[in-house]
């Protein structure tokens, strides 16, 4: 029914370079969270694969119709019938370009939702830590939301949190729950990653449901972990650490209208045009007067 309360799992993992042994690492831990009694579970972004190495990603990946994980997965969630929102996979979509790709799986294992991640990560960070995933990957177009038994989710992917645009979007077209399944870089964690996420709640009402890598990774990258359950007043109802498992919340929607009864923002907010600065600051013109 909607607007019931329902219990969520989040997958923490430390994804390899080998799809077939993260596969079976994340499967395992969505068993568990099925037995903590979990109806929606989220694993992170890049559940198939952590690889930056173009050549030995390309090599590793298929096309969506060819993914053994995705079918995997979706056995795995008619098997236990549950939601499966897989935070993402690296699909390759041409000869050489992939999307980083979610994908959501009802209870029958039918895929009821996809989203490319829109926001590339292209950035150089101190310490020579240096990415560009536009390199690799196709930047998505479409925002996606869809609706579950207890309310409208909207589906993003890690960089996207640094958009709010994009969440209140989300938020405006009616989502009550914003999934933001991440691979963080500790660096960019431990500065960004809590504050982010609790004001995406906050200044949408809305709770927050982000799965995350976490640890040092086979390929060497260092992700943050922290996966986190944020309620619609911005609260922290669950968090993981570093290591890899299974972080449990009961997610309540009234939380959401309580929220959003006390600050309305999503009713208050108004469109605005923008005057620009003039190229002059206008006491000098008078000064000089006329031409």
């Amino acid at each position: 029914m909607t607007g019931s309360k329902f219990r969520a799992g989040l997958i923490q993992t430390r994804a390899a370079r080998s799809p077939a042994a993260n596969v079976e690492a994340v499967a395992k831990l969505i068993g568990e969270a099925k037995e903590a009694g979990a109806e929606y579970v989220q694993t992170p972004e890049m559940t198939n694969i952590m690889e930056v190495g173009r050549e030995k990603l390309f090599s590793a990946i298929v096309a969506e119709e060819s993914d053994a994980s995705l079918a995997t997965f979706r056995e795995l969630a008619r098997k236990l019938s549950i939601y499966l929102h897989i935070g993402s996979l690296a699909i390759r979509v041409t000869p050489d370009k992939a999307a980083n790709r979610a994908f959501l799986i009802d209870p029958h294992g039918e895929i009821v939702a996809r989203y490319d991640k829109i926001h590339m990560f292209d950035v150089d960070l101190t310490g020579g830590e240096s990415y560009r995933e536009s390199r690799s990957y196709r930047p998505g177009e479409l925002a996606v939301l869809h609706d579950l038994p207890w309310g409208r989710l909207g589906i993003t992917i890690c960089y996207d949190l640094r958009f709010p645009a994009l969440y209140r979007a989300l938020a405006e077209a009616g989502a009550s729950f914003l999934a933001i399944p991440s691979a963080f870089t500790k660096q960019t964690g431990e500065a960004h990653w809590h504050v982010l996420n609790r004001a995406r709640a906050i200044e949408n009402g809305c709770y927050v449901l982000a799965a995350a890598q976490g640890g040092k990774h086979e390929n060497g990258r260092e992700t943050f972990g922290h996966s986190l359950v944020v309620d619609p007043w911005g609260r922290v109802v669950a968090e993981g650490g570093t290591e890899p498992g299974v972080i449990m919340a009961e997610i309540d929607p009234a939380e959401v209208a309580a929220a959003r009864a006390k600050v309305p923002s999503l009713e208050h907010g108004r469109r605005f045009e923008m005057i620009e600065p003039l190229a002059e600051p206008t006491h000098l013109r008078a000064v000089r007067g006329p031409a």
